[in-house]
């Protein structure tokens, strides 16, 4: 039995609670088994270790955790005590881990037995779970973690939050605590505490840091292997998310938004079409130049650098014969580019209006509705009808899936940029797609964009927009194979 491997003499087979949280730990995989083991070590034996535990998303930290609450609160249920857990935001993340508690509880014959006390404590006997939000603005001094601290996706909790207020609440009990999540940048709490753990472990040899990557749980688990498999099909191996959320490889700053495998994968073979086939199915992606912006405010500058340039990229979709569940969504050929700098938006207009109408017929055009582009956004939508135009407004989250559904398009082999013509705006595309950067920031976001000094990124906006705007689904279910390969 579990506890028989540990041999803690007040465990014994004659307490019935020991008994149904022991059964809880059973069910757990073996790497999870060897966080509890480790973990349940040096609560009993007042320890006080901090763990650093990273395990690929969705591979089971959570039910890891909420199985190691069943247990302490089961042994502690006569003793008493604060066991102490944190989330990134109250919503959804400390409910979600509440909910998971109490149907644990449930399950292994609790109900009728814990209660909730002020909407965010389970209590079990003389035994309490508290969970906390760790947002910027919630006050959570004056709380004491006497059984175990955790820390549930650490990677998003700010260093200064938890090193002021969280940390201190085992300072009095020498408190053992685990540091949950998945890795991102090399900046983040997570990986500091990993850091520190992997020194201390090489100067003790005692492990401190647990990781197992989609790999090791997919030996568990066919279908989570189907699963990531269909993922790394989707994003790309070396997509950011990708790897920091399977691979469990950090970012390493920022850098270069495209690698020269990329930028080969993004190379097409097909000839420039200036005039559209009347069979195909056009989308656009519409950027336009910020003519305008100084009456902006700064945040919104910060998210939409200065332009003076409108670019639209007319792409061709073509959809597979037979779509299928896992199908990654219809490959795009861009066909034309239009680029016009210093033009002002209102002669723009009627131009815009009869190459996406009259010439192109595109079925979805997507249009940057930041700052002063929602007046145009406008004028189109009236002028092609709501259900073709979708104004696109950039944030910190809009901007960041944008970039990273580009880069999902461009690994997956999806979007190809036409043959090289001799044209500028061949020139321009590729030179802003080889300027190109990258950061990450906290939360799994990134910005992408060109340094102003170095050039514009209107081309590679626009080509970010037309991707979203390859989110068409067709009348029918049957799209058109092109003979000509991309």
């Amino acid at each position: 039995m579990f506890y028989r491997a540990w041999q803690y003499p007040w465990v014994s087979s004659t307490c019935p609670e020991a008994g149904i949280a022991i059964r809880t730990m059973i069910a757990l995989r073996p790497y999870q088994l060897e966080v509890a083991k480790a973990v349940a070590d040096s609560v009993l034996n007042r320890k006080g270790l901090t763990f650093s535990v990273e395990i690929a998303r969705q591979g089971g930290k959570n039910e890891l955790s909420a199985q190691l609450e069943v247990l302490l609160l089961t042994l502690f249920i006569a003793r008493g005590g604060n066991a102490i857990k944190c989330s990134p935001t109250f919503k959804p993340q400390t409910v979600i881990s509440m909910m998971r508690l109490k149907e644990r509880l449930n399950q292994w014959g609790y109900a009728g037995v814990w209660r909730t006390e002020m909407n965010y404590i389970v209590r079990l006997g003389n035994a309490r779970q508290i969970f906390l939000s760790a947002d910027e603005s919630a006050n959570v001094v004056g709380n004491t973690a006497h059984i175990l601290l955790e820390v549930d996706e650490s990677q998003d909790v700010s260093k200064e939050k938890y090193g002021k207020e969280f940390r201190p609440m085992g300072a009095a009990t020498n408190v053992t605590t685990v540091h949950y999540g998945t890795t991102w940048d090399d900046s983040t709490l997570l990986e500091e505490v990993k850091q520190l753990n992997l020194e201390l472990e090489r100067k003790d040899g005692i492990k401190r840091h647990f990781r197992y990557d989609w790999e090791e749980v997919a030996k568990y688990n066919a279908d989570y292997l189907r699963y990531v498999e269909g993922e790394r099909e989707r994003l790309g191996e070396s997509h950011p998310l990708f790897q920091t959320q399977y691979c469990l490889k950090p970012i390493h700053g920022g850098g270069g938004f495209l690698n020269p495998g990329q930028m080969a994968q993004l190379q097409g073979r097909h000839n420039r079409r200036r005039n559209p086939d009347g069979a195909g199915v056009y989308v656009a992606g519409i950027d336009l130049a910020g003519e305008a912006e100084e009456g902006e405010d700064a945040a919104l500058r910060a998210l939409k650098p200065r332009q003076d340039s409108t670019v639209v990229t007319i792409g061709e979709l073509e959809f597979p014969m037979s779509p299928q569940s896992g199908d990654i969504g219809p490959k795009i050929r861009i066909a034309e580019h239009y680029w016009w700098t210093g033009k002002p938006h209102p002669t723009l207009y009627p131009q815009l209006v009869d190459l996406l109408k009259n010439v192109w017929r595109v079925r979805r055009a997507v249009v940057d509705a930041t700052g002063v582009g929602a007046g145009v956004a406008s004028f189109l939508s009236r002028a092609l009808g709501k259900s073709v135009v979708n104004p696109f407004t950039f944030t910190q989250a809009s901007k960041s899936k944008l970039g990273f559904d580009l880069l999902a398009a461009i690994n997956s082999g999806r979007v190809k940029m036409y043959a090289h013509d001799g044209s500028e705006e061949y020139r321009e595309f590729w030179f802003q797609m080889a300027k190109a950067k990258s950061n990450f920031r906290p939360n799994q976001t990134m910005n992408f964009y060109v340094d102003p000094a170095a050039g514009h990124d209107d081309f590679l906006a626009s080509l970010a927009l037309l991707v979203e705007a390859a989110r068409y689904t067709p009348r029918s279910a049957h799209g058109r194979v092109r003979e000509e390969q991309l």
